[in-house]
């Protein structure tokens, strides 16, 4: 039963992000789902450090969102390779602005993301799931 709670939250995070892509490719007037596999993601890992802190977040549960994050990325390739991108340069300035804009704010979440980690050092209920120096 609790891994299918993990499952449900992935379906649920991958839901809003797609509903979230879709508002934000209507908001800059791109007819297309911009980021929302991305947002998915952010959702995810936003869900999953608030289930880890409150200490809802179970076995069963984890196991379920790591079976699907398995197969996730796959299916993120798979989406990402059918999208045709010599038609986003030719159909304007805003496709390739929100290409580098969406790099650069991914780069700057990430140092921010890896910052904070570091003046707080590793949360206790990850750092089983993190690789450590001496299994090496």
């Amino acid at each position: 039963m609790l891994v299918m709670f993990g499952t449900a939250l992935l379906a649920v995070c991958y839901l809003l992000g797609i509903v979230a892509g879709d508002a934000l490719g209507i908001l800059i007037g791109v007819k297309a789902n911009v980021g929302g596999v991305g947002f998915a993601m952010i959702l995810l890992i936003a869900s999953l450090h608030f289930a880890h802190t409150r200490g809802v977040m179970t076995v069963g549960a984890e196991r379920g969102v790591t079976f699907w994050a398995a197969l996730y990325i796959p299916v993120v390739v798979a989406m990402s390779a059918t999208q045709n991108v010599v038609v986003a340069f030719k159909s304007g300035i805003v496709a390739v602005l929100g290409a580098a804009g969406s790099v650069v704010v991914c780069a700057c979440m990430i140092a921010v993301i890896n910052r904070v980690i570091e003046r707080r050092g590793v949360d206790p209920a990850w750092q089983n799931a993190l690789p450590s120096a001496e299994s090496d």
